[in-house]
């Protein structure tokens, strides 16, 4: 059998079709324990410039097929089943890459039309946004995502494998002058890379008034080099950080988000106390160690149109080949609904040991599934 990098590999026990939920489960994407899917992921690409040492290998991955791929008016009709038949509240665009897409301007502005008051927030690398962050905030994209791990050239192309970073900070200062705010940066921390980093990028989006969230490294790199021992966890994020900034826990609710937030002030030097106002907040993403999986509310969908209950899933179900075959806006939802019914109570790595060696991966890299 002939394996594709980053692409779900055939298994006996893979089905088309998931197991139908029990009549009284209710409307919207619920699960079996009772969360529900507000917050809807939906890839536009699986194709990426840049080759980041944790998503990619070097040569890239085996691209899917155009006609595999979801087109304008597919991911516009499945978007308004997701909104107007089960309950999605929240729409985030991801890749691969979704700048490489030629018609993105195009479908967030079908998006908005049909969705005047839907937030719509697109996760980015930045690579070419400086010459796009107006039309897409004209368009109605509401705010960005960056992911941005270093602000040194040579460790950014180090960890990327391309050397970008001016297109990425012209990208990011583009996205702030067009309104496509907040802000927000995503960085994950390499050990002996660029872990050191940690509180001179915050204090950089802090002086900017970007919202920086550190994510810990998750087991979605398609060289599938992942350890647990060698992720900079978020006990270690909060140490790094604790150098140069006190933070204290953010009084808002977290409401479901991934990120825990926190309140960030100026250290006195030499001591633990804090001196001056709020500078602003840092998220942690830690799905690793700190998971937050029984109140997650996300449903995914590839590039492809398969529906992913977990970001660690293993098992994913066909939407796009259904809504090819003529299937109504019903049969649509109650697929989705299907699929999300049996998402699973957690992704498990809580209970594995430090080199993970009862974890297994999923066949996705994190390009191929849609941050």
């Amino acid at each position: 059998m002939t394996v594709q990098l980053g692409m779900p590999q055939p298994r006996e026990d893979d089905r088309s079709v998931p197991a139908a939920r029990p009549a009284d489960a209710g409307a919207g994407l619920v699960d079996r324990y009772g969360r529900r899917a507000t917050d809807m992921r939906l890839s536009l690409t699986d194709k990426c410039n840049l080759r980041c040492t944790y998503c990619m290998p070097a040569e890239g991955l085996e691209w899917l097929a155009k006609q595999a791929v979801m087109t304008a008016d597919e991911i516009v009709r499945i978007v308004r089943i997701g909104v107007d038949h089960l309950g999605v509240r929240e729409l985030r665009l991801t890749g691969g890459e979704p700048l490489v897409r030629h018609d993105l301007v195009g479908i967030i502005t079908e998006l908005r039309r049909n969705h005047p008051a839907l937030p719509i927030s697109m996760t980015t690398n930045a690579v070419g946004l400086a010459k796009k962050a107006a039309s897409l905030k004209a368009a109605g994209l509401t705010r960005i995502n960056v992911s941005l791990d270093s602000l040194h050239e040579e460790t950014f192309t180090k960890l990327t494998r391309r050397p970008f970073l001016d297109q990425v900070l012209a990208g990011v200062d583009a996205a702030w002058a067009a309104g496509l705010g907040p802000v927000k940066l995503n960085a994950v921390l390499m050990r002996g890379i660029n872990d050191a980093e940690a509180p001179s990028l915050l204090a950089w989006a802090l002086g900017r008034g970007y919202e920086l969230r550190f994510i810990e490294q998750m087991p979605l790199d398609a060289d599938h080099g992942w350890t647990r021992r060698n992720m900079i966890t978020a006990a270690e994020i909060r140490s790094l950080l604790s150098a140069d900034f006190v933070l204290t826990p953010d009084p808002r609710a977290r409401d479901g988000a991934p990120a825990e937030r926190f309140e960030v002030r100026r250290r006195v030097a030499g001591t633990p106390d804090a001196t001056g106002p709020v500078l602003g907040t840092v998220g942690i993403i830690a799905s690793v160690t700190e998971p937050f999986c029984s109140d997650c509310r996300r449903t995914r969908i590839t590039a492809e149109g398969k529906i992913m209950s977990c970001l660690f899933s293993r098992e994913e179900f066909d939407l796009l080949g259904l809504l090819r075959s003529g299937a109504g806006d019903d049969d649509l939802a109650r697929r989705w609904q299907d699929a999300m019914w049996i998402k699973p109570k957690a992704h498990g790595m809580d209970h594995v040991g430090l080199d993970a060696p009862d974890f297994v991966q999923p066949d996705r890299s994190m390009s191929a599934i849609g941050g």
